[in-house]
């Protein structure tokens, strides 16, 4: 849907399915950014309002159903009232994300950051494969593997000095 390097021409509306935005790094590593399922929006709003070429690629996850905008399309229906409003509600609805994920990474450890994507997003958690849930988190897919496995266990059969958030008080 959108290369890094190119000029975005879109914003994406997702009626139906998952799309994410994601980098590649100088390694070859992707780092995913976001995923936006049904009602979110998604696009490179830098790129598409500055014409400067888009950091991020774009690919659908699954069969999807967008509504695409280019940019004249944007800021004519930014004059309707009900699009403006629930774009504006959507970019609130981005930007609380965002700034909850930049917390969760300088403070949470990897298993609470998991626990908070899981809580937060359930459906995404399903619908993903590992190894890009993993990206999202800044984790290894074994890492993300061993947090599940730990987790899986019934309380008594975890590994000793394995924990829970809910066990950091409980005596062994």
């Amino acid at each position: 849907m959108q290369r890094a390097g190119d000029v975005s021409e879109y914003v994406a509306f997702i009626a139906k399915g998952i799309l994410r935005s994601y980098s590649i790094d100088d390694k070859g590593n992707e780092h995913i950014v976001q995923f936006a399922t049904e009602t979110y929006w998604l696009g490179d709003s830098a790129s598409l309002t500055t014409g400067a070429p888009s950091q991020f690629f774009i690919q659908a996850l699954e069969d999807s159903e967008l509504l695409l905008l280019d940019r004249q399309g944007h800021e004519k229906g930014m004059s309707v009232p009900v699009y403006a409003e629930g774009f504006r509600m959507g970019v609130l609805r981005h930007t609380a994300a965002k700034d909850r994920r930049i917390l969760a990474v300088l403070s949470s450890s990897a298993e609470e950051r998991y626990l908070e994507f899981q809580q937060t997003y359930p459906s995404i958690v399903t619908r993903v494969p590992q190894f890009m849930l993993a990206s999202y988190l800044g984790i290894s897919p074994e890492t993300l593997s061993r947090i599940r496995k730990n987790l899986s266990r019934p309380k008594r059969g975890r590994r000793r000095g394995a924990s829970s958030p809910g066990d950091k008080n409980q005596s062994r």
